[in-house]
């Protein structure tokens, strides 16, 4: 699974109509649509702003739309790009400008997927993993046993605060993470005790 840190752009004519492709990085529904707006007070006068965008790589969300183009021949090619590519927490927008020739549905179903794929290949794709956070808290006194769980489950440290006790927020790779609580879980006659935070991912 891959996402990006900056945006890409694409464009192309295809018998008269100009297409537009933008490829962006969002990490939410509200972020996409902020993009969207600038992209439609940018472009007003454009005949569609056709999308698709996909969120939270720990459990993929997705959607597309066709904005007036018929059903299937313009969201959904630029989604299956981002699909194929792997890629979440982007969107794409693809605006068009009509030019006078319809070029049929399956000649928009490849214009539309074109102008994502060109995005898609310019990007610099950064490969992410989905985690599990937690919150560990331990005495000083088993340093050893948290050391060779970071080995055994490739654990990350993302905080970390050193008082009479230690406490760390880590980030286990969601594939290890039931087998990680598992041992958390037996692990509280050696006064470390943990709590399951939310699912995230991160750059691997």
């Amino acid at each position: 699974m891959f996402s990006i840190k900056k945006s890409f752009e694409s464009s192309f004519r295809e018998r008269g109509s100009k297409f537009l492709g933008y490829l962006f990085p969002i990490d939410s529904e509200n972020k996409f649509s902020d993009q969207l707006d600038l992209l439609k007070s940018r472009y007003p006068d454009a005949t569609h702003h056709c999308y698709g965008w996909r969120i939270n790589p720990a459990q993929p969300k997705e959607f597309s739309t066709d904005d007036g183009e018929p059903s299937g021949t313009a969201g959904l090619p630029i989604l299956n790009q981002l699909k194929s590519f792997e890629v979440v927490n982007a969107g794409i927008v693809v605006v068009r400008y009509y030019g006078g020739t319809k070029l049929g549905k399956s000649g928009l179903i490849e214009a539309y997927g074109l102008a994502a794929k060109q995005c898609l290949e310019k990007a610099t794709l950064i490969s992410i993993r989905p985690v599990q956070m937690f919150e560990i808290q331990y005495p000083y006194s088993e340093e050893n046993t948290i050391q060779k769980w970071k080995n055994d489950y490739e654990l990350v440290v993302q905080e970390s605060e050193y008082l009479e006790i230690i406490t760390l927020k880590i980030a286990c790779p969601k594939e290890m993470a039931a087998q990680f609580e598992k041992e958390l879980i037996g692990m509280k006659h050696l006064n470390i005790t943990f709590e399951k935070l939310e699912e995230h991912f991160m750059a691997s």
